[in-house]
C-alpha cells in the first residue's frame, strides 16, 4: 500500500498516477534514484511502479509518498526549516562540523541555507545511478579530513543514505550526523551515524 502525506494541490495519489508520472519521467531520461527523488519514494516502490501487468494493490510495497512542496516553492521557507537543522546540528555535535552534504536534488537547498546560516563549507553529493555510490561535485568544497553533516529531504529505505556515507568515508570524511526532512523509517541511525528527522512518518 502506497499512501500520501503533507502534499500540494497537484500531487497525485492514486496509483496509476503515479505509473503515469513514472512513465513520464522514464521518458525524461530520469533513473530509478532521480525519479524517487522527484516522487520521495523508495527505489523499490519506483521498480514496482515501473512493472507491467501488476495486478493486486495488495502486492504494493509500504511506502508513504511525503510531499513539501509548500516549503519547496518559497527560498524563505526553507530558509525557516533550515534554522531548525541548525539547532539540531547544536544540539547533536555543537561546533564538532566543519562543512554541509547535501545530496542532489532535494538536499543540496537545505544544505546551503545550513552551511550559510552556520558560516560552513557546502559539498553536494550526486546520485549517478541505482547501482553506483555517487559522485562529489568537484565544484564545491572537498570532504577530506572534513567532520560533515548529510542533508537530504526524505529517508525512505535508507538506500541513497547509505550509500553517501560510504562514499564520503572513502573520500575521507568524518560523518558526523544525518538530517532529513522526513524519516520514513524506525531507524535512529545510519551506518553508526545518528539520523535526525524533523518528523517521523511511519505506519503503525
Amino acid at each position: 500500500m502506497i499512501r500520501t502525506s503533507v502534499g500540494g494541490p497537484t500531487m497525485p495519489l492514486s496509483i496509476d498516477e503515479l505509473r503515469t508520472k513514472v512513465e513520464e519521467y522514464r521518458k525524461e531520461g530520469l533513473n530509478g534514484q532521480q525519479i524517487a527523488d522527484e516522487l520521495s519514494l523508495s527505489q523499490t516502490t519506483i521498480q514496482w511502479l515501473s512493472s507491467s501487468n501488476v495486478p493486486a494493490e495488495e502486492e504494493a510495497p509500504h511506502d508513504i509518498r511525503v510531499g513539501w512542496r509548500s516549503i519547496a516553492v518559497k527560498a524563505a521557507r526553507i530558509e525557516a526549516i533550515s534554522f531548525v537543522f541548525c539547532d539540531i546540528i547544536e544540539e547533536e555535535i555543537g561546533e564538532d562540523v566543519d562543512g554541509v552534504v547535501g545530496i542532489s536534488i532535494n538536499g543540496i537547498p537545505f544544505a546551503q541555507a545550513i552551511a550559510g546560516q552556520m558560516d560552513l563549507e557546502l559539498s553536494v553529493s550526486r546520485s549517478i545511478s541505482e547501482s553506483k555510490s555517487g559522485h562529489l561535485s568537484e565544484v564545491f568544497a572537498g570532504v577530506e579530513g572534513k567532520r560533515v553533516v548529510v542533508v537530504d529531504d526524505v529517508v525512505s529505505s535508507g538506500t541513497t543514505m547509505i550509500k553517501t556515507v560510504h562514499h564520503l568515508r572513502e573520500a575521507g570524511a568524518d560523518v558526523k550526523l544525518c538530517l532529513v526532512v522526513a524519516n520514513k523509517t524506525h531507524m535512529n541511525e545510519i551506518e553508526a551515524v545518528p539520523l535526525r528527522g524533523l518528523v517521523r512518518v511511519v505506519t503503525v
